[in-house]
């Protein structure tokens, strides 16, 4: 049975114009569906992962990344203990679809 476990996320720093989220998770942990107000980046530092975008399955390893657009909904799922940080706009916040 899958772990429903969510990836876990801090803000690990913030400027003027941005801000830098860490998320970490155990593998088969999942992400529900879910959006950002403002486009972001999820750069891999650690791990696997599946960010289901749309119809699109984008699989992610150490130092990928993706350009998450705004109001975009998406899930994400832990293939490997994994650690990532999410670049995003200060203002911009994550909104969970039925959660």
């Amino acid at each position: 049975m899958e772990n429903q476990t969510k990836p876990q996320m801090s803000i690990q720093d913030t400027g003027k114009e941005y801000k830098i989220l860490k998320v970490t998770g155990a593998k088969d942990a999942q992400m529900p569906l879910h959006f950002s107000t403002k486009e972001a980046i999820i750069v891999v530092l650690k791990g696997k992962i599946i960010l289901k975008l749309g119809d699109k399955d984008i699989h992610l390893s150490r130092d990928e990344s993706a350009i998450i657009p705004a109001s975009e909904p998406h899930t994400l799922s832990v293939k490997e203990d994994f650690t990532a940080n999410v670049i995003m706009g200060v203002e911009s916040e994550i909104k969970f679809i039925n959660n």
